[in-house]
C-alpha cells in the first residue's frame, strides 16, 4: 500500500509569498500551487524567521553580480537583483504525504510563504524538546556551528567574537560550551550586554580591549572589527571572517605584526562544509545537529520580535532597517 497521499491531492491551491519587488520594496503576492508530486510534502507554515543582515543584502539590492548563483537559496522564486522571493527559515507542519511525516512540525529552508510543496528530503522533523517558534533560529545555528567549525576552537582556547548580532551570540554560545573556554562576545551596542548575560557569556562594547586570543571571529560585519580582531590575535592565531559584505570594500592593516605573528585569516561560509568533516557530514545531518543544539531554553532570548504574516508586507522595511533587530519571527 502506498502510504503518501495521491499525487496532486491537497497540493493545488492558493499561497501568498513575500517578494522584493525592487530596491527597498517589497509585497505580498498570491501564487498557485503546482500540484504536489510524488515524493513531495505539502506544508503550511506557523513560523518563519528574518536573518537581517543577508535579507537586508538582498532587500536592498547589495547581491554582487559574481554571486548571483552562489547566493540562490533553496527553493528561491524569481532571479537577482529582483524581482526575488527570499528566506531560509521556514518552520510548518506537514499537511499531506508519507504517513512517516503526516502532522508532524518540521524545519526547511524556505522563503516566507504560507503554504507550499516540497521534496521530503528537504524537511527535517524538529526533535522532542524543541518549540517550533524557537525552531526558526535553525539557519542561524547551522552557520555558527560550520563557524566554530572552521574556527577550529578547541578546549583551553581564548576565544574573542565580534557581534552580538545572532550568528556571532550563537558562535560565542557554542564556544563557551567547549570545555575549559574562555569566551569573550564584543559588540559596539552596549544593551546587548543583557543578552551576553542571558546566554553566560562575558560581554566587552569593545573600548580597551586587550590580550591575546587563540582564536577570533568576525560576525559584525565591521571592517573596523575585523581589524580589531588582527590586533587581538596572539602567535599564530586564527581568524575567522565570518560577515558578508555584499558589494562594500573592505580595507585592512596588514603591516605591524601581522606577518611577524604568521596569522592566519580564513573566510567561514555555511555553502560549504569544512573540508576536516565533509567526509562524514552531509548537509542534512549538519542541520539536524543545529535543530538538536536549539533545545535550550535561554536561546530564546535572540527572537526579538514577532509579526504576524498579513502584516509583514508593511512591516517588513522598518524591522530590517532597526538595527536592534535579532531574529525577527514571523508568526502565520
Amino acid at each position: 500500500m502506498n502510504l503518501d497521499t495521491r499525487a496532486g491531492e491537497l497540493g493545488d491551491g492558493n499561497a501568498r509569498a513575500l517578494w522584493f519587488s525592487a530596491a527597498g520594496t517589497c509585497e505580498i503576492r498570491g501564487e498557485t500551487l503546482s500540484p504536489r508530486a510524488r515524493g513531495q510534502v505539502l506544508l503550511r507554515m506557523l513560523f518563519s524567521g528574518i536573518s537581517r543582515g543577508t535579507e537586508n543584502l538582498v532587500f536592498h539590492g547589495r547581491v554582487p553580480t559574481s554571486e548571483f548563483e552562489r547566493m540562490r537559496g533553496p527553493h528561491m522564486g524569481g532571479q537577482f537583483p529582483f524581482p526575488v522571493k527570499y528566506g531560509y527559515s521556514a518552520v510548518g507542519q506537514v499537511e499531506a504525504g508519507s504517513a512517516s511525516l503526516l502532522g508532524k512540525s518540521v524545519f526547511c529552508l524556505h522563503p516566507h510563504q504560507d503554504v507550499f510543496a516540497v521534496d521530503e528530503a528537504a524537511v527535517i522533523p524538529l526533535p522532542d524538546g524543541l518549540p517550533p517558534a524557537r525552531a526558526v533560529l535553525a539557519a542561524n545555528m547551522e552557520t555558527a556551528l560550520n563557524i566554530v567549525w572552521d574556527a577550529n576552537i578547541l578546549p583551553g582556547d581564548r576565544v574573542v567574537v565580534f557581534g552580538a548580532g545572532v550568528v556571532g551570540a550563537l558562535v560565542a554560545y557554542l564556544a563557551s560550551r567547549v570545555i575549559g573556554t574562555e569566551v569573550l562576545l564584543v559588540d559596539r551596542n552596549p544593551a546587548r550586554q543583557a543578552l551576553a548575560a542571558r546566554l553566560g557569556l562575558d560581554f566587552a562594547s569593545g573600548q580597551d580591549l586587550a590580550g591575546e586570543y587563540d582564536v577570533a571571529v568576525n560576525a559584525s560585519g565591521s571592517a573596523e572589527a575585523l581589524g580589531q580582531a588582527i590586533e587581538l590575535a596572539g602567535q599564530e592565531a586564527r581568524i575567522v571572517e565570518a560577515s558578508w559584505h555584499g558589494d562594500s570594500p573592505v580595507s585592512l592593516r596588514l603591516g605591524g605584526a601581522f606577518h611577524a605573528r604568521r596569522l592566519t585569516i580564513a573566510s567561514s561560509q555555511v555553502g560549504s562544509v569544512p573540508p576536516a568533516r565533509r567526509a562524514r557530514w552531509t548537509y542534512a545531518r549538519r542541520l539536524a545537529k543545529a535543530l538538536d543544539l536549539l533545545c535550550d531554553d535561554r536561546l530564546d532570548a535572540l527572537i526579538s520580535g514577532e509579526t504576524r504574516f498579513a502584516a509583514l508586507e508593511s512591516a517588513y522595511p522598518a524591522i530590517i532597517a532597526d538595527p536592534e533587530t535579532l531574529c525577527h519571527r514571523i508568526r502565520y
